[in-house]
């Protein structure tokens, strides 16, 4: 899945999935996360299985949302959005490539 990202970066908008398996009981919700002034925007809680994040990059330099597990890298220029499908329970560390400072935590339930 690596790959896919660097494949995503000039078209502003991309769609992982965290492919594992399970398949959550509840409905599915879209969040939004922003990206500015060099931090992302509060995380949102209670996220389970099937859930989408958009990130957008709000910043004038690129950002990245990339898992410390490899399990998702998302590429975001300035001005885009990428989106990620939660496809996994657990808590997955990311980091922004280009800032390492940048990290949070995405804590997903089934």
């Amino acid at each position: 899945m690596a790959g896919f990202a660097s494949r995503a970066f000039g078209l502003g908008f991309a769609a992982l999935a965290l492919s594992f398996g399970s398949s959550a009981a509840s409905a599915k919700v879209q969040y939004s996360v922003a990206i500015g002034q060099m931090r992302y925007a509060p995380l949102p809680a209670n996220l389970h299985v099937g859930d989408t994040i958009t990130f957008v990059n709000k910043d004038t330099l690129p950002h990245t949302v990339t898992a410390r597990d490899n399990s998702f890298n998302l590429r975001l220029p300035p001005g885009q959005s990428a989106t990620l499908t939660l496809g996994k329970a657990g808590a997955f560390n990311f980091y922004c490539i280009y800032h390492p400072a940048m990290r949070g935590t995405l804590k997903v339930a089934a």
